[in-house]
């Protein structure tokens, strides 16, 4: 087998050529060539990628960062010291008309001391406790960000693909209405029709194209707004994938209401929020009482008028405080007070599912109605228009029939796929205010 053997200049060759290929125009297409997008895909990057998730996820950090600073105070403290100390006279002591030297003129020292806390009444127990409560709280937050983020990608992502059919049908009223302007067009070379029917045909058709162009903006602002969802650059082309039909049964109002009680992370969230603002106040409340502590210490300073220059010492003692100005009484009756906002925040709270549950629940059984009804308006639209095209080609009807009728078919349409598409969104803002897992659901 021969080795191939390559120069400089055949390497710098093969280089030029791979880079020209990438930077061609052709290159350029292959890389934006649009993929498809299914819901479970990007509800998928949206829960985990984006950057509303991102920064809730710090909160996560830091509050296991506050656990370990309250773990902490069950550890002792130790402290080290070490000096060197040089005196303008050095110290003597008299004693009658005797002068005698207690310590040099210059001299070293240095220490360690160890401090436990013995036992305070709970206030370290209550504040690690605290603590423990406050990351399951940041976890019931992250999962309520997580739903709120997914819901709007959910919303989103129906709102693109309404914006999908709405251009289809557009594309379709146009393509209604320029045969219609052909045949108008034929039937005035050949004197059947005056120029008033050619005119109408032609203003309509190009009212038409710009309604279609319209629909056009609004589909790509929609994809932009799932990129930004997405953390994607905002002119990324998004292809959404068709979601079945299969619609998920919707439970009746009550049941609805029992399960956002159970289910919905805001009333954990509060409630946690209450069992912390316990637990401060039991901590709070120990400054009363007094705090028995350990106190361990080696110390050591040179001093040669002296027996020994180090010595060790053990004290076991307590901590009491006498009076504060009322500073502690104050916290506490504030704790107390943040208490007394927290229920009134949760009954707030629960009034406010309540009507969302409601809201969702009459939106999803509206639009469920209203496909129903619009399904039969397409069919009879069309039929409308068939005959209406039938009589105008034979020469018995006129043309404003013919654009009438294919406007009441656009609108019929339109008028369905914006039935169906209310009804996904009701579907899912349902979902989201009973408290279910949007991501599990939309699998």
């Amino acid at each position: 087998m021969k080795r191939l053997k390559l120069n400089w200049n055949t390497i710098l060759c093969i280089a030029t050529i791979a880079a020209a290929i990438a930077l061609s125009p052709l290159a350029g297409l292959c890389q934006d060539t649009p993929q498809f997008l299914s819901i479970s895909e990007g509800l998928k990057i949206a829960t985990e990628e984006s950057r509303v998730m991102k920064i809730t996820a710090f909160n996560r950090d830091l509050a296991s960062e506050d656990i370990s600073i309250a773990r902490s105070r069950f550890f002792p403290t130790i402290n080290a010291q070490a000096n060197y100390t040089m005196l303008a006279y050095q110290p003597v002591a008299i004693f009658g008309s005797l002068r005698a030297p207690t310590a040099n003129k210059d001299y070293p020292s240095y220490g360690v001391n160890v401090h436990q806390t013995l036992f305070d009444f709970w206030a370290r127990e209550s504040r690690y406790r605290a603590s423990r409560e406050s990351l399951e709280l940041t976890e019931t937050d992250i999962f309520r960000t997580k739903n709120l983020v997914a819901l709007d990608f959910v919303t989103a992502y129906f709102t693109l693909l309404e914006f999908d059919r709405m251009v289809v049908v557009g594309q379709r009223e146009v393509e209604s209405l320029e045969s219609h302007q052909q045949v108008a067009k034929n039937l005035f070379d050949t004197g059947a029709i005056t120029k008033n029917d050619l005119l109408q045909a032609e203003v309509r058709l190009s009212d038409s194209r710009q309604r279609l162009l319209t629909l056009r903006n609004q589909r790509a602002f929609s994809a932009s707004r799932i990129n930004t969802i997405l953390s994607r650059p905002l002119n990324r082309e998004v292809v959404p994938v068709e979601v079945s039909e299969d619609l998920t049964a919707v439970p009746v109002l009550d049941s609805a209401w029992k399960a956002a009680l159970l289910q919905r992370p805001e009333i954990r969230i509060v409630d946690q929020e209450l069992k912390i603002n316990e637990l401060q106040e039991t901590a709070k409340r120990s400054e009363y009482l007094p705090t028995f502590f350990a106190d361990g210490s080696y110390d050591y300073s040179k001093n040669q008028f002296l027996v020994h220059d180090d010595n060790w010492s053990l004290i076991f003692g307590l901590n009491i405080n006498l009076f504060n100005g009322g500073a502690t009484k104050s916290e506490i009756s504030k704790i107390k007070l943040r208490s007394g906002q927290i229920h009134e925040e949760k009954n707030r709270l629960l009034e406010d599912i309540r009507l969302e549950v409601e809201r969702y629940y009459l939106d999803e059984q509206t639009a469920r109605e209203n496909v129903m009804t619009t399904k039969d308006a397409i069919r009879q639209a069309e039929e409308n228009l068939r005959i209406n095209k039938v009589r105008y080609e034979e020469g018995v009807g006129t043309a404003t029939d013919v654009v009438d009728a294919i406007a009441l078919l656009t609108m019929s349409k339109k008028n369905y796929y914006k039935a169906l598409y209310d009804m996904r969104r009701a579907q899912a803002g349902l979902l989201y205010a009973t408290g279910e897992d949007l991501t599990l659901t939309y699998k």
